[in-house]
């Protein structure tokens, strides 16, 4: 082919899905054209450790621009999608600029969820960007801060109780995190105030903790957030979210601080494509990761609804999303050389969570894993999915400062010194 009728892919965010598919087509006879929101690739599973000042959002993200240098059929675009007209297989911008395709790869991703109640969202951010991470650490930080000057007991109390909302991955290793921040990191740093006191407590409206996961680990994860000082409650939905707390029914928790890990929603993709989304805004798909009538646009990541297995979707996890945005350059490089490939098969490499500084359980199938060696492993296999050697030597190091000192190094309070 020749650059003049070379077919123009155009791939709908840097997350793992689209950065994945993007950088399999380095050697395809396409022109690509990376459109995202934002100029950096971040990788989420972490921020929760910049929202509990372990690390830095530059040691989890990454320039786009830097990891296509030399991908030379590659181009970044800075931008916000309003829509996707099909007809004229042409994506619109916000800013009036219309990007045409001969082949679309939408991986806009997901953000957390509020069950119809969006109202709650000022006083319990959700953790999705780095803007929602260095916000809830400036609420965590600034909650010790305002405690340490709080005369009246009552409200010092409420500056010091932490409420999680969510019992999954997320909602786990915050609460982990925050009561070690409390009790190790804080315990020495101030005068009036004894951080170990923080409450924190963990809200989930099912039975357990950590549904993916074998009941026996949850299990386990329950009792180990038990004996570090987390309240756990299971069963319990929170019914409303305000500046002075939650309730749940007629029971009302006093916190300054609320952080939402209860659920989330995909991006807009099903309203761009026109197509009606499932319960969770994601967009149907075939085996081939099309939307019906569509076999050039491929839907991947947690904006995709894929059938997988006992009518289970595909999760919303790294490895599946890069699964499924190599799958998507593979069918398209087929495509262009009139061929097929097989239907997209996942195939689940397990899943982990972590639960405070030295345990962690892991779920590979017939293999399940638990306690320090299992948080080795988390932090091996977290440390392999970051992109760039930079990124990887400075989450080791700030690991292992944590680990050693029980500090955490990056305390920074940024922004407004007010509470909600």
């Amino acid at each position: 082919m020749t650059m003049a009728n070379r077919p123009q892919v155009v791939v709908l965010g840097a997350g793992f899905g689209g950065l994945t598919a993007a950088r399999a087509l380095a050697s395809a006879p396409v022109d690509i054209t990376l459109i995202d929101r934002h100029n950096y690739h971040l990788f989420q599973p972490l921020l929760y450790q910049v929202a509990t000042a372990t690390l830095s959002p530059a040691d989890i993200a990454v320039p786009i621009r830097s990891t296509f240098r030399d991908q030379k059929n590659a181009k970044v675009l800075l931008g916000d999608v309003a829509g996707i007209d099909r007809t004229a297989r042409s994506v619109e911008l916000k800013d009036g600029r219309h990007v045409p395709y001969d082949y679309l790869v939408v991986a806009t991703g997901a953000r957390h969820a509020y069950f119809g109640h969006d109202e709650w969202e000022p006083f319990a951010p959700g953790l999705k960007y780095i803007e929602d991470a260095t916000e809830i650490r400036r609420r965590i930080l600034l909650a010790f801060e305002k405690a340490e000057t709080e005369d009246d007991e009552s409200a010092r109390r409420d500056l010091l109780t932490f409420v999680i909302v969510g019992g999954g991955p997320t909602g786990v290793e915050m609460a982990g995190s925050i009561v070690e921040l409390a009790r190790k990191t804080l315990v020495r740093d101030f005068r009036h105030i004894d951080p170990s006191s923080a409450r924190v407590l963990l809200i989930e409206a099912g039975p357990r903790l950590l549904p993916a996961f074998p009941e026996s680990l949850s299990e386990f994860a329950r009792a180990s957030l038990a004996r570090m000082g987390v309240e756990v409650r299971l069963g319990q939905a929170v019914t409303r979210c305000a500046a002075d707390g939650v309730d749940m029914g007629a029971d009302r928790i006093g916190a300054r601080t609320i952080i939402w890990a209860a659920g989330v929603e995909a991006s807009p993709a099903a309203k761009w494509l026109g197509v009606a989304g499932d319960r969770a805004g994601r967009v149907p798909v075939g085996e081939r990761l099309t939307p019906a009538g569509e076999p050039r646009i491929f839907v991947v990541g947690d904006t995709a609804a894929a059938a997988w297995t006992d009518g289970r979707f595909v999760p919303g996890i790294a490895p599946a999303a890069k699964q499924m945005g190599d799958y998507a350059a593979r069918a398209i490089l087929a495509d262009i050389r009139g061929k097929t490939i097989q239907p997209f098969r996942y195939r689940h490499q397990g899943n982990l969570a972590t639960i405070g500084r030295k345990s962690a359980i892991i779920d590979f199938g017939r293999l399940r894993m638990k306690g320090f060696l299992a948080w080795c492993l988390w932090g091996a296999a977290h440390i392999y999915f970051l992109i760039g050697f930079r990124n990887r030597f400075i989450v080791m190091t700030q690991w292992l400062w944590a680990y050693v000192t029980m500090r955490q190094g990056v305390r920074l309070i940024t922004g407004s010194t007010k509470l909600p």
